[in-house]
């Protein structure tokens, strides 16, 4: 009788089947828990020991924030510093500052921000990706505080997301979505927040924009 091949045998490949179906499952599991502890959200005990978290806790809103290239990971990632005023406060709670954020959170849904919009890397594409926005140097140079007559980045954005029509920044014109001073205060600590997080360089493209990298 003729040697049978170990390719033709059936319980090679059902064993094999059950080795690979086994290690899988387990290289899934320690990459479910090794990735959650990488997302995790830090707290304000991290920010004032200077702990860095990819998602930094929601007082980050009392810091400043910037974008700096990391040679050795070879893309931009978010810098946190020293405190800054937020809509005139750099102490908020972290039970201020995460209403804050969950306020902003709600109304992105609600406004249906994504329908235009990519938010770390969901979305669309008609409008510009918002994941970095707070750190777009139109909002830090003056131009947009300019325009809107305002003293400080964050009452622009605020007074931009409020009545947009008043200010044409892009042929593809954002409409009025009726938001209010409240919502919008949330909307732009939700911005600043998400610019904090690290998202391994994404987008990539912001990274080329001129002035946004090293706070300049």
């Amino acid at each position: 009788m003729a040697n049978k091949s170990v390719w033709s045998d059936n319980r090679f490949w059902q064993r094999s089947a059950t080795w690979v179906t086994g290690f899988a499952s387990i290289l899934l599991i320690w990459l479910t828990f090794d990735t959650s502890a990488q997302i995790a959200m830090g707290n304000d005990e991290d920010l004032q020991n200077g702990v860095t978290k990819r998602v930094p806790g929601p007082t980050v809103i009392n810091y400043k924030i910037t974008y700096e290239m990391d040679a050795k990971r070879g893309h931009e990632v978010p810098v946190i510093g020293e405190k800054e005023k937020f809509f005139g406060r750099d102490d908020y709670s972290e039970e201020e500052a995460g209403a804050l954020l969950h306020l902003g959170k709600l109304g992105s849904q609600a406004k249906n921000c994504m329908d235009c919009h990519t938010l770390l890397g969901n979305g669309a594409y008609y409008a510009p990706d918002l994941t970095k926005a707070w750190l777009d140097p139109m909002w830090e140079d003056g131009t947009m505080q300019a325009l809107t007559g305002k003293d400080t980045k964050e009452e622009a954005m605020a007074e931009f997301l409020q009545h947009p029509d008043l200010y044409p920044t892009h042929a593809r014109m954002m409409p009025n979505l009726g938001i209010t001073a409240k919502e919008a205060k949330g909307l732009v600590a939700f911005l600043k927040h998400m610019s904090s997080i690290d998202t391994n360089g994404f987008p990539r493209n912001f990274g080329r924009m001129q002035g946004a990298v090293n706070g300049k």
